[in-house]
């Protein structure tokens, strides 16, 4: 295996650590180590692991088969759930990955439109689809300037036609984003945004912000497609319940999925439609081996349903005493850092001021030196986290957790708070 893993998150000088098992909030390793984890596999498992529930269910799945080339009544039951979370979900169907989710969604906004291009936030991640990942690591050397980002490969050898039909746009600056949109009106088939996007700091989109984009996008005949593979976790609904917008389709992934591999997209009726394979004219044939196979969709089912307004509510609650916790420990090591997040997430920063843009959030080296030494500082201690120092809550965790973070935290503070003097 290149780098001897096959996903670079999990990757470790000098090599990656093995797990052994996971339980609740916690992960043994092989060498019989217990941490805390605040990853929870890149935020998907919002149980944590191995809840007896999804255990149940999914043994009792796998006993019967794990896919079939037949439909299964379990993703009927999981289709009409995800209906009834979102009143904006009219029709949904499910994929593999959160990647997929989003590609197949801008397929679906092209296919509707007629249109090629798209648009996106200038550092927002959205999986690895080549028209999706334009500019997610753009560095001051290559973004250009900040009134008109420049449409930035991620990978060697994308070719140019790629990045001609991605248009950058900044986050949160709603009057620059839409002179940059106006220039390609009769163009864009829809613009994709992240409404809490991590890579551009984890800091929620403004509502200016948003509804600016809608109204753009619904005058303009293009699509708004909102991109929560992350951020339905935050809500019932999802991040865009606390928005006065409907997208015309959301991707989904992670959590839904209760564990395994799992994507989803949902939206208008009329534009999910182009996926009918009953229509007289097909705009987008699709289909996939494992979409909506049975183990995952009774996983998910059981996983979301467990995920109730009353379950969402608490875990949010605690979210906000562990980002609480952390302005406490960041203020009594007395160092310039600070902590974003909503809902249920949170990230650390090692900068006095909170970002609101990818700009702004763009860790130089000597950041990305104090993250890594507070990170190696975390796992040394007993706590796993996502590799930008940030953390997504699971629901078996308690304030007790918390406060073993918190204290981590300052003890890594204080440790870094020379080379900020």
């Amino acid at each position: 295996m290149p780098g001897g893993c096959s996903r670079n998150t999990v990757l470790r000088k000098p090599h990656p650590l093995y797990a052994e098992r996971g339980e609740g909030c916690t992960v043994t390793d092989v060498e019989g180590v217990r941490r805390i984890d605040f990853s929870n596999n890149m935020a998907s498992l919002i149980h944590g692991h191995a809840h007896p529930q999804l255990v149940a269910a999914v043994t009792e799945q796998l006993q019967k088969g794990t896919a079939y080339t037949l439909a299964t009544e379990a993703e009927i039951n999981y289709a009409e759930h995800m209906n009834r979370r979102n009143a904006g979900f009219e029709k949904i169907r499910f994929v593999n990955s959160g990647t997929e989710a989003v590609m197949c969604c801008l397929k679906a906004a092209r296919a509707f439109t007629g249109r090629a291009k798209i648009a996106k936030a200038e550092g927002a991640y959205h999986g690895s689809y080549d028209f999706a990942e334009v500019s997610q690591t753009a560095n001051p050397g290559n973004w250009g300037e900040a009134r008109r980002p420049t449409s930035v490969p991620v990978s060697r050898g994308t070719p140019a036609s790629v990045l001609d039909d991605v248009v950058v746009i900044p986050f949160n600056d709603p009057a620059r984003a839409l002179a940059i949109l106006d220039e390609h009106a009769d163009e864009l088939a829809c613009v994709m945004l992240d409404l809490m996007p991590h890579r551009i700091g984890l800091q929620t989109a403004d509502p200016e912000f948003v509804s600016a984009l809608h109204q753009w996008s619904q005058a303009n005949g293009a699509l708004l497609v909102c991109d929560e593979v992350i951020t339905l976790r935050t809500s019932y609904g999802g991040a865009q319940e606390h928005y006065e917008v409907t997208p015309d389709l959301t991707a989904m992934g992670k959590m839904i999925g209760g564990g395994f591999p799992v994507g989803a997209l949902a939206g208008r009726a009329e534009v999910m439609d182009v996926m009918d394979p009953w229509a007289e004219q097909v705009l987008f044939p699709h289909s996939g081996t494992f979409s909506a196979n049975p183990v995952t969709m009774v996983a998910g089912l059981t996983a979301m349903e467990l995920f109730d307004p009353s379950a969402v509510e608490k875990l949010n609650t605690l979210a906000e005493y562990t980002r609480e916790r952390i302005r406490e420990a960041i203020c009594i090591a007395d160092v310039p850092a600070c902590v974003t997040g909503a809902g249920s997430m949170f990230r650390v920063h090692m900068k006095a001021e909170v970002p609101d843009s990818y700009r702004e959030a763009f860790a130089g080296s000597e950041e990305v030196r104090r993250v890594s030494r507070m990170l190696d500082h975390l796992f040394e201690n007993g706590i796993i986290m996502i590799n930008t120092c940030s953390g997504a809550l699971s629901t078996p965790m308690t304030e007790t957790e918390i406060d073993t973070l918190a204290e981590a935290l300052l003890a890594g503070f204080r440790k870094l708070r020379s080379q900020w003097t």
